[in-house]
């Protein structure tokens, strides 16, 4: 039978000995001359050498990370930019990091409802149901947007339940102005990220969703903001891993992670994507390795991995 999503997770977590994860976002603008400057690559207007060009960056990428991260957050929107080769793109990345043997988080926070949301969970989770694509995968997990309640994100849900993959509510957004909507005060007290924390406290408790390790396969998006608002997200969804964005280039500290994760140790993946992937532009990695790019990176993942690790034994 297979394993349930979360207990997939937490495996992936303890092997690589770090609840961290790399985003994939990359810019064709801010790639390594190595690959830009390529003869072949050197035309970021013409959209086939430009995706050319982010592909091969995004493939080393996952391939110097994979053997300290357990997990990767693709970001479809730095592909769906590319228009329909774009998007072949993106799932040939997915196969390279499942091939990797890392947990695939695909960042789409897609939302609607009905047949509509139906149709993006079949597209942007589910396994292709196509024979002449059985050799495919989809991603582990996405990321889902909840504006339209449960009726939108039941879809994902079920996908989920069905094919023991990820769902990632986006809770808790990282970007400043987001407190203006997030840390709105209700009539009762709770702010409306608060409330949204407690509906899906209640669809990660659904039937045939929670693992072995007590952890559900409905998770939360919650930016690295602040110690005591994690906190209290962390205690009103007990059974939900966090997927944490923020850290690092965004601001987020150790002492705001810390706070998602349980007195065991576990609760939450935190990711960080531009201090890694462009770690050859930080005077820090430079000054080590010069134009060697891939090391930047290697290094940046490293000191990432270590920086979490020590965050949780304090």
């Amino acid at each position: 039978m297979p394993e349930n999503f979360a207990d997939r997770l937490l495996s992936a977590i303890h092997l690589k000995r770090s609840p961290a994860c790399v985003g994939i976002d990359p810019d064709y603008a801010r790639l390594p001359a190595e690959i830009a400057e390529h003869r072949e690559l050197n035309d970021a207007t013409d959209s086939e050498a430009a995706l050319d060009a982010v592909l091969e960056f995004s493939r080393r990428v996952i391939k110097i990370v994979a053997p300290y991260v357990p997990a990767v957050k693709i970001n479809t929107a730095f592909f769906e930019r590319f228009y329909w080769e774009g998007i072949e793109g993106y799932y040939e990345l997915v196969q390279e990091a499942a091939q990797h043997n890392l947990i695939v988080i695909g960042d789409c926070k897609r939302g609607d409802v009905g047949s509509t949301s139906e149709m993006y969970a079949r597209s942007a989770l589910s396994d292709p149901d196509f024979a002449n694509l059985d050799d495919m995968v989809g991603p582990d997990a996405i990321t889902v947007n909840a504006w339209a309640g449960l009726d939108g994100v039941q879809p994902f849900i079920d996908v989920a339940k069905d094919e023991q993959k990820g769902v990632f509510v986006w809770v808790r957004a990282s970007n400043p102005s987001a407190g203006v909507i997030q840390d709105a005060k209700m009539e009762g007290g709770l702010t409306v990220a608060e409330h949204l924390a407690q509906q899906v406290a209640t669809w990660a408790a659904g039937e045939g969703l929670t693992g072995r390790s007590g952890y559900s396969a409905v998770g939360a998006v919650v930016a690295a903001k602040g110690k005591e608002p994690t906190a209290r997200l962390r205690e009103l969804m007990p059974k939900c891993l966090f997927l944490m964005p923020g850290y690092g280039a965004q601001g987020g500290t150790a002492e705001d992670i810390a706070a998602a994760f349980k007195p065991d140790g576990s609760g939450a993946l935190v990711t960080a994507s531009r201090s890694v992937i462009y770690a050859y532009e930080d005077m820090k990695y430079v000054e080590r390795f010069t134009s060697e790019w891939e090391k930047c990176i290697e290094a940046a993942c490293k000191d990432f991995v270590a920086e979490i690790n020590k965050a949780l034994q304090k």
